[in-house]
């Protein structure tokens, strides 16, 4: 997928409120940008950092800028939490994830469980269906290594029980895993920061949900499925 509008870099000088951060532009000005992302963002929100932010002229919309990627050193970091799901709805309409290619139907955000919505359904021919739940990884505390969460997620851990549900009763469950950095080789749950959640992945694989991880391959102008990255114990 590419972006809208051509990225613009700026510098940061706070995030707060979670879904605000202003910066500094490259003629000087200081904007409010819109941060897609509720999470803690822990090394990835510090002042003075370059950021780069897509511009919209959409007088519906109440900021004109959202901040889509960080620099870490030489990396790129996306905080963007949505950008994942259209990353892997591309993928997975193209069928550019082996593990689940078979599928020819792909429906998002379908009500399933409790109160809850699938992020994917898949269907086809003599399969079962396949419910697919997609997280966005951009936590790093140690070299090369990505971690999820980044904060507590209640919403997180009941995902993980619905997903174990579906595959008690027959269907294919699986917990996508995207990773928003270029600078991780490998992937982890969070555990010290959300034991609950982490209780929850380990019930889930339990009771047959599956657990794939792939790394996002980002770039200023937009972002594809890159390789699949494994998973390591914390």
């Amino acid at each position: 997928m590419e972006y809208d509008q051509p990225l613009i870099r700026a510098t940061l000088n706070q995030r707060y409120k979670r879904f605000l951060a202003d910066v500094t532009l490259s003629d000087g000005r200081q904007v409010t940008a819109h941060v897609a992302n509720p999470g803690a963002m822990t090394g990835l929100a510090q002042k003075g950092m370059t950021v780069w932010l897509e511009p919209n002229d959409d007088p519906k919309r109440k900021l004109r800028y959202s901040w889509r990627l960080v620099e870490v050193g030489t990396a790129l970091v996306g905080v963007d939490t949505a950008l994942p799901n259209k990353v892997a709805g591309a993928a997975l309409r193209q069928g550019l994830v082996p593990e689940l290619a078979a599928y020819t139907l792909v429906r998002p955000e379908v009500k399933y469980g409790k109160n809850s919505r699938v992020d994917f359904l898949l269907g086809a021919e003599n399969l079962p269906d396949c419910y697919v739940e997609v997280k966005s990884a951009n936590l790093s505390r140690r070299a090369g290594l990505v971690e999820f969460p980044d904060t507590v997620t209640d919403r997180g851990a009941r995902h993980l029980h619905e997903l174990a549900s579906m595959a008690e009763q027959g269907a294919r469950a699986v917990l996508l895993y995207l990773v928003q950095r270029s600078d991780c080789t490998q992937f982890a749950l969070a555990a010290d920061i959300d034991p609950a959640y982490a209780k929850a992945a380990r019930m889930a694989r339990e009771a047959g949900v599956e657990t794939l991880c792939y790394r996002v391959n980002l770039t200023k102008t937009g972002a594809s499925l890159g390789q699949p990255l494994p998973i390591v114990a914390p």
